[in-house]
């Protein structure tokens, strides 16, 4: 097991330090431990799992060189920078709870090390190539904090939950939502007719899903076309606002541009946006979407690739972090209940990360630093995969209210119909609410609720029929690796 190194390699300085060929990284001065981080800097955490004989510290050490300025040896031209500056620096090294081959080590950056307002050089520098690193066995990315300064480089979420809501006039309940299904294969003309059918059911939502751009099956224009008749009939009929996320995802940047105003010619008042688009396509629809008013939904396709190993890749909360910088309004960040990855105490983190003007310090939620967004807009998580009106009561107790809740399968699965599956999921959801609002304990006594509330609702009775109590139990991959401390009563 590796071990921190109990000092005997000191930092070199003076000529020393600059004599040609190679040293540790902690004696290049990427290890210091007595350094404290500015309020200016940005702080990453990593998970480290050291190859066997290499110490905690010069492990972290090399992860702090490598994500800045060094290279495997000593370069004279370092002379030519604020090289003290410059340099990232390891200053804490930890082992990780219950895991003796692991440690979490704390390293700061200088601000000035990264261009404003770019998700894509932020990155570039902090995962650009520390992952492939031969020193280090296995690599996460766990949590950073971003500093106010460079916060405000950023725009953030061009609409905002609040500024949603103003929009819907819909207040005091979570947004209730639907993919549609199945996600390919469908004509333009029977994928609108799903869209109506939701929406008209009570719906305030439906989308397309990650992966339905525009295939030979059904051209983007039809798609887009075929859902805003959806969209208006629907909203003519129920008098309510309504929409539909077009996924404007696209081979190009400029094709992806040319489908966003199209669905604002159309008159709708969101477009969606795949993570697969990278960063720089991220904020440059971001941009556009401020400056259109125009709702930005983000579905994380490919998250899990990089985020759900523990040991290895990026945790989705750096994820969640990176992307209320770049401007997004909806993120789809766990279900708890459902078909998908999801911890419970885990998501909290992921939701409060999203909603929080402060996130504070929670290290029993996966928050191993207290973050001030600076009033970057909030952002609303999108819970789907899994989910039916039989978890209603549980979705709001895990979730809360500033939440999408989507049922896809668990709309269109509908033995009665999509509008009866709409019907379903928003009698569900207004009954829960109304127990919520007047103090019952709506968690211990959700199924009782639910099967009140359907006896003079046929397609809830029928919904909880058919699913009963599905659900997906199983052990979670990505858990926080501190239990939550209970308070003793005096």
């Amino acid at each position: 097991m590796a071990k921190p190194d109990t000092g005997n390699a000191k930092e070199l300085t003076g000529a020393a330090r600059y004599k040609a060929g190679v040293l540790e990284y902690k004696v290049m001065g990427y290890w210091q431990p007595d350094y404290k981080p500015k309020d200016t800097d940005v702080i990453a955490l990593f998970r480290i799992t050291p190859q066997p004989g290499v110490a905690a510290d010069e492990a972290a050490a090399a992860v702090a060189g490598e994500s800045s300025t060094a290279t495997w040896t000593v370069v004279w031209t370092d002379r030519l920078t604020a090289a003290d500056l410059y340099r990232a620096k390891a200053y804490r090294v930890d082992p990780v709870p219950n895991n003796p081959e692991q440690y979490f080590a704390y390293i700061a950056y200088d601000m000035d090390l990264f261009e404003p307002d770019s998700i894509a050089n932020l990155t570039a520098s902090i995962i650009g190539n520390v992952f492939g690193f031969k020193a280090v066995k296995a690599l996460r990315l766990e949590d950073m904090r971003i500093p106010v300064a460079y916060l405000k480089t950023f725009q953030g979420p061009p609409t905002g939950i609040m500024v949603e809501r103003e929009r819907l006039d819909k207040y005091g309940r979570p947004l209730l939502g639907a993919t549609t299904k199945p996600k390919l294969g469908l004509s333009g003309r029977n994928y609108g007719r799903v869209v109506y059918e939701a929406l008209k059911g009570g719906l305030d939502f439906t989308k397309d899903d990650e992966n339905i751009n525009s295939q030979p099956f059904m051209h983007w224009r039809d798609r887009f076309l075929y859902c805003m008749e959806a969209v208006n009939r629907a909203a003519a009929s129920t008098a309510e606002v309504k929409g539909h996320y077009l996924n404007v995802t696209a081979g190009t940047t400029e094709e992806m541009l040319e489908r966003a105003e199209f669905a604002k010619e159309l008159g709708s008042v969101i477009v969606m946006i795949d993570l697969v688009l990278g960063y720089s396509s991220i904020q440059t629809i971001s941009k556009w979407a401020r400056k259109n008013d125009m709702i930005l939904h983000l579905h994380r396709a490919g998250n899990s690739a990089y985020a759900r190993q523990k040991n290895h890749g990026i945790n989705f909360r750096v994820i969640c972090k990176w992307m209320r910088m770049a401007g997004v309004d909806h993120i789809h960040a766990g279900t708890v209940v459902g078909k998908l990855e999801g911890d419970p105490l885990t998501v909290k983190g992921f939701y409060d990360t999203l909603r929080d003007g402060v996130t504070e310090k929670r290290l029993e939620h996966g928050l191993f630093f207290d973050q001030d967004w600076a009033s970057l807009r909030k952002v609303m998580p999108v819970a789907s995969g899994g989910i039916h009106a039989g978890q209603m009561h549980q979705l709001i107790h895990y979730l809360g209210e500033d939440v999408v809740l989507q049922f896809g399968g668990g709309t269109i699965g509908h033995p009665d119909g999509i509008q009866a599956g709409a019907e379903a999921n928003r009698v569900a959801l207004e009954a829960m609410i109304m127990a919520r609002n007047e103090g019952v304990d709506y968690l211990a006594k959700g199924p009782e609720i639910l099967q009140k509330a359907a006896k003079s609702c046929k397609p809830l009775q029928h919904a909880l029929d058919t699913w009963k109590n599905i659900t997906f139990n199983y052990a979670s991959t990505d858990t926080v690796d501190f239990a939550p401390q209970v308070t003793p009563a005096r």
